[in-house]
């Protein structure tokens, strides 16, 4: 297998990397955190003009045209620099999710505004009680005469959901909590009548909000896909973030691995810098072993992402965010005890690495739930594939 990058990959990864030397500052990235946003708009007017907002578009929608190796370049990327802004959501969950199975309308009216940067969105994929469990869906919609669905529920840390111009979120058409069958996808905007929500920072300096739905009205061009089918969407968009996360994990453990070797190397003890200490040589050695494991699940998880086996995708993805899960931990943990207590403290930058790698653990399932979901994958049967409606009528 190949694993050298293009001359376009390569061209891509160099952009993103000197942009955000350049803008991205820790000092700068405090500082986007204290406003109330909670991100720059300089900044993804930046993202816009290199092309990173149409990343997964393909080329007919004057996209990028992008995969998992692409999103994995860019992610790892911004793992490095801490980025906070709501790409995830925007880019790599709702952009692909409309380029994928979006009607040719929605296509043509949506994807311009997101690569443009005037159209920012999040996905609200979990509700309170469900866990990991995306299949856990209470929130309800029910058609009416006139054509027009109507909207009653919750969703839980839809991340970015305050700064998002549109949200797509779950809802169930027909069956019970946990049925695989039955939830469909709606676009909803935020400033409907019936749509509230809490917003709070999280302790990784992103920010996130509990959204409540009651009585919500939209009309029936808002569902996306087939009504009634949109798990096996769900689950892709998921894989996909999932995928990404992985590599900005990566992102922030090399960026932990090269913090503590320079520290190891400038503090000295008993004249000599610690980093002259055998033990001290041992646990790099160690760190240095998890970031390149991490980084090799990583690009298994994003060469199989695009997989149209269901399965095939599932278990790769399972197999890295377990893997990246734990030896995110290892990482973080090394990085603090090597560097002392200051490692602690918000004026250095370890902390923040370290909160982030924590955060993006828990984020779509820990280790321990990925560890079981690659063994059901394992096991599992071929599954059912999405479907993409061939006219808007047929979304009724």
């Amino acid at each position: 297998m190949d694993f050298d990058y293009t001359e376009e990959q390569l061209l891509l990864k160099d952009s993103v990397d000197k942009f955000l030397q350049k803008t991205y500052s820790f000092d700068a990235r405090n500082a986007i955190i204290a406003t109330r946003a909670g991100y720059s708009p300089d900044i993804w007017k930046g993202f816009a003009a290199l092309g990173l907002l149409g990343l997964p578009v393909p080329p007919a929608r004057d996209g990028f045209g992008g995969g998992g190796v692409e999103t994995m370049l860019v992610m790892e990327s911004f793992g490095r620099h801490l980025v906070v802004e709501p790409y995830l959501g925007t880019v790599v969950m709702a952009a692909g999710l409309i380029a994928t199975v979006g009607t040719d309308d929605q296509q043509q009216y949506l994807l311009p505004l997101i690569m443009n940067g005037s159209m920012r969105l999040a996905c609200g994929f979990l509700e309170p009680g469900g866990r990991y469990d995306l299949a856990h869906i209470e929130t309800t919609a029910r058609q009416e005469a006139n054509g027009f669905w109507v909207l009653n529920g919750s969703k839980s840390v839809v991340i970015h959901g305050a700064v998002a111009d549109l949200l797509v979120v779950s809802a169930r058409t027909s069956g019970k909590a946990g049925d695989a069958d039955g939830i469909s996808l709606f676009f909803v905007n935020p400033g409907e009548p019936g749509v509230a929500g809490l917003e709070y920072p999280t302790y990784d300096g992103m920010r996130a909000a509990e959204v409540t739905l009651k009585n919500v009205q939209i009309n029936s061009e808002s569902l996306i896909g087939i009504a009634g089918r949109g798990l096996p969407v769900v689950e892709l968009v998921a894989d996909r973030a999932i995928a990404a996360l992985c590599a900005e994990a990566v992102g922030c453990m090399t960026a932990l691995k090269d913090a503590t070797l320079d520290y190891l190397k400038t503090r000295q003890q008993f004249g000599v810098p610690i980093g002259r200490f055998q033990v001290l040589q041992h646990r790099m050695v160690d760190l240095l072993m998890h970031c390149e494991q991490a980084r090799s699940m990583a690009m298994l998880a994003a060469m199989k992402v695009d997989s149209p086996d269901a399965v095939e995708r599932r278990r790769a993805v399972s197999a890295a965010k377990e893997l990246i899960g734990r030896s995110g931990r290892f990482v973080a943990q090394q990085a603090i005890q090597l560097h002392g207590g200051m490692g602690m403290t918000n004026e250095l930058n370890v902390s923040h690495y370290v909160k982030r790698v924590t955060a993006i653990d828990t984020l779509f399932g820990d280790a321990d739930h990925h560890l079981d979901r690659f063994t059901a994958a394992a096991q599992a049967l071929p599954l059912p594939s999405f479907e993409k409606p061939r006219s808007k009528w047929k979304q009724i």
